[in-house]
C-alpha cells in the first residue's frame, strides 16, 4: 500500500454534537421562539428581531467552528466513501 493511500482507523461520527453546533442551534431556537411569539401578538418589529437573532446564531456557529469548536474535517480517500 502506498504511503499516501493509507486509510485512517479513526472514525469520528458525531453528527454535529459540537459546541459550535449546539450554540448555533440554541441561539436559533431562541430567535424562532421570539418570532413565533411576535406572530401571535402581531408585532412585525419583534418578528424581525427574532429573525436577526436566528442569523446571529448562524454567525456564532461559524465563528466557533473557525475557532476549532466544530467538527474536525477529515480527508476521504479517492472514491469518496
Amino acid at each position: 500500500m502506498e504511503e499516501g493511500a493509507r486509510m485512517s482507523t479513526e472514525h469520528e461520527d458525531n453528527h454535529g454534537q459540537t459546541v459550535a453546533a449546539w450554540t448555533a442551534v440554541i441561539i436559533m431556537l431562541v430567535g424562532s421562539t421570539v418570532s413565533a411569539i411576535a406572530v401571535v401578538i402581531a408585532s412585525p418589529l419583534i418578528f424581525w428581531v427574532g429573525m436577526v437573532i436566528c442569523v446571529l446564531g448562524g454567525i456564532a456557529g461559524l465563528v466557533l467552528r473557525s475557532m476549532g469548536y466544530g467538527q474536525k474535517r477529515t480527508v476521504s480517500h479517492v472514491g469518496g466513501r
